[in-house]
C-alpha cells in the first residue's frame, strides 16, 4: 500500500528539507503539508490550512487523504517558547497530544522530534547517555521531556507506533533561519557571504552537539523505515553527528573566505546553551537501526557556503 504522509510544521528548518525528500521517495501527490499561516514561496504540492491545536481539523484532514503516517514537526522553538510559555505549552504539548490521539484512532505511524533541550544543567555534559537525567530549565525543554514521556505512554497504553529523535542543533540552507539557540550556525553563513562579518549571540567557546540537515533528514527517514521490533527506545533516541563551538565554524569559514570576521556578543540564549550537553552518546541508535552520519564540520561548511551562495546569487569567492 502506498503511504500517505501528513507533515505538520512543513515549512520550518526540518520540514522544508524533509518534504523534498519525502516527495522524492513517495511522490508529490502522497505528501500532504499542514500549514498555519506559513508557506514557502514557489512551493509545489498539497497544502492544507490547519492548526495542530484543532483536533477536529486534524481528524478531518487525515480522513480526507487517507493518511497512514504523520511527521509532526509543528512547534515553537526555544526562544519563542520562553517569550510565550503558555502558547508553547498549547502548541508543543497540546498539539502533540492531539496528533497522538488521532493517530490512535486511525492506527497511524508517527514521528515527533525531541531535542537536546530535554537535557538540563544536571545532565552529564560529555557523552550524554541515552538514559540520563532530564531536568530541563526551559519551557521548550520541559515540553520535550513531557512529550517524550507522552509518546512512550501512548506506545505502552495503546500500542501506537510513535518514534522520536533528540535533534541536536541543525544547520541547513533551504529554509530561512529562525531565532533558536543553535541557529547561529545558519546565520553565520549568511553573514559570511553577504557582509563578510557576523556577530554571534553565543560565546566563542560554547560547544554544542550539531548536525547538518541532510544527516538529520536521512536519520529521520531511516528511523521511520526501521523494523518496529528493532526499536528499544520509545521516548526519544539520542542522535548525534558533530560537536563544535562558534569559533570552530569561524575558522572553517575563514579557510574559504579569508577576509571573514566574527565577534561574539552573548545574549539571553547563552544561558540556554550553557544548560545543554557538549557531546552525545548515540550508540543505541547506531546499534538499533544503523544510524551513521555523513557530514563533519569541514564538509558541512563547504556545502553550506556553496549552496547558500548559489541561493543568494552572490559572487563570493568560495572554493
Amino acid at each position: 500500500m502506498k503511504e500517505k504522509i501528513l507533515v505538520t510544521g512543513a515549512f520550518g528548518l526540518v520540514g522544508t528539507d524533509l518534504v523534498i525528500e519525502l516527495k522524492k521517495k513517495y511522490g508529490q501527490d502522497n505528501i500532504i503539508t499542514l500549514s498555519h499561516n506559513t508557506l514557502s514561496p514557489g512551493f509545489e504540492g498539497i497544502v492544507e490550512n490547519g492548526d495542530v491545536r484543532d483536533p477536529q481539523g486534524l481528524d478531518k484532514t487525515i480522513k480526507k487523504y487517507g493518511i497512514s503516517q504523520v511527521y509532526h514537526l509543528a512547534g515553537l522553538l526555544s526562544v519563542g517558547s520562553e517569550k510565550d510559555p503558555n502558547l508553547a505549552w498549547d502548541v508543543n504539548l497540546g498539539g502533540l497530544k492531539n496528533v497522538l490521539d488521532v493517530a490512535v484512532a486511525h492506527k497511524l505511524k508517527v514521528f515527533w522530534p525531541s531535542s537536546i533541550a530535554a537535557f538540563g544543567s544536571t545532565t552529564p555534559k560529555n557523552m550524554t547517555p541515552q538514559h540520563t537525567i532530564l531536568e530541563s530549565t526551559t519551557m521548550y525543554g520541559v515540553n520535550k521531556v513531557s512529550g517524550e514521556l507522552l509518546c512512550r505512554y501512548y506506545n505502552l497504553r495503546y500500542g501506537l507506533d510513535v518514534r522520536s529523535l533528540r535533534y541536536p542543533g541543525l544547520t541547513g540552507y533551504k529554509a530561512p533561519p529562525g531565532n533558536g539557540t543553535t541557529e547561529y550556525s545558519v546565520h553565520i553563513f549568511y553573514g559570511a557571504i553577504q557582509e563578510k562579518h557576523y556577530t554571534c549571540f553565543l560565546s566563542e567557546d560554547t560547544v554544542l552537539p550539531m548536525m547538518y540537515i541532510d544527516d538529520a533528514i536521512k536519520g529521520t527517514m531511516d528511523l521511520m523505515e526501521a523494523s518496529s521490533d528493532k526499536l528499544s527506545v520509545r521516548t526519544s533516541y539520542n542522535f548525534a553527528a558533530i560537536s563544535f563551538a562558534p569559533l570552530d565554524i569561524v575558522n572553517e569559514i575563514k579557510k574559504l573566505i579569508p577576509e571573514f570576521t566574527c565577534d561574539f556578543l552573548p545574549d539571553q540564549r547563552q544561558k540556554i546553551a550553557d544548560s545543554w550537553p557538549k557531546t552525545i552518546d548515540d550508540s543505541v541508535a547506531r546499534n538499533d537501526w544503523g544510524w551513521k552520519p555523513e557530514y563533519d564540520l569541514e564538509k558541512m561548511t563547504k556545502v553550506m557556503l556553496e549552496k547558500l551562495k548559489e541561493k543568494l546569487g552572490k559572487n563570493a569567492e568560495v572554493i
